[in-house]
């Protein structure tokens, strides 16, 4: 069965069309306007094994906030429907991603329940043109509409891109591993409660 999903979402702010294969290669062709942010959606969905597809207009007069926080909302909701009942998945995964001095990790449970626990300080406010306090927006943005649990933390870093970058890298291989199918789990839900 193929875990895919395909999603347009259009506002007053954004229009947002994304893809979502879960059991992908790796391939991104990502394009929001926002030169940064494209690189890191590209570094996600290659270290997740994801394909990964996402055209967004955006208010980019404004600012960013509302093309990232779209996007994560869209992403979110896209892997949600991708995931399906969440039968015969690993439900936990987690990644440890250095990237020269700056070293991320991530955490995930497919349980259910949105929330993010977001613990990366940067040493500058803006990377190019993203102010770097918007990564925690979209992440944010897909964990609650993904409906998991999600932490990310900076263990070590200077370089914002570093570590922007190895925070993208770690989510991508936590969701990989998390979604990934389970052998031993069978057709079963991973959960003491019989529902995810």
């Amino acid at each position: 069965m193929l875990r895919t999903a395909s999603l347009t979402r259009r506002t007053s702010e954004t229009n947002i069309s994304l893809t979502l294969a879960l059991d992908g290669s790796g391939l991104a062709d990502v394009g929001t306007g926002i030169g940064f942010f494209d690189h890191m959606l590209t570094a996600f969905a290659r270290h997740g094994l994801f394909d990964l597809t996402v055209r967004a207009e955006g208010d980019l007069h404004v600012d960013s906030h509302h093309t990232m926080e779209d996007v994560g909302i869209v992403l979110g909701q896209a892997f949600a429907q991708a995931i399906g009942d969440k039968r015969g998945i690993r439900r936990f995964g987690q990644a440890l991603t250095p990237m020269d001095e700056a070293l991320a990790e991530a955490a995930v449970d497919i349980s259910g329940r949105g929330y993010l626990a977001w613990h990366v300080p940067f040493e500058r406010n803006k990377i190019g043109a993203v102010d770097t306090e918007l990564f925690e927006e979209f992440f944010r943005a897909l964990a609650t509409n993904a409906l998991i649990t999600l932490h990310v933390g900076r263990r070590a870093g200077r370089n914002a891109h570093h570590v922007a970058e190895a925070c993208f890298k770690s989510v991508g291989r936590a969701l990989r591993m998390a979604s990934e199918r389970d052998p031993r789990v069978g057709d079963t839900v991973p959960s003491t409660k019989g529902a995810l």
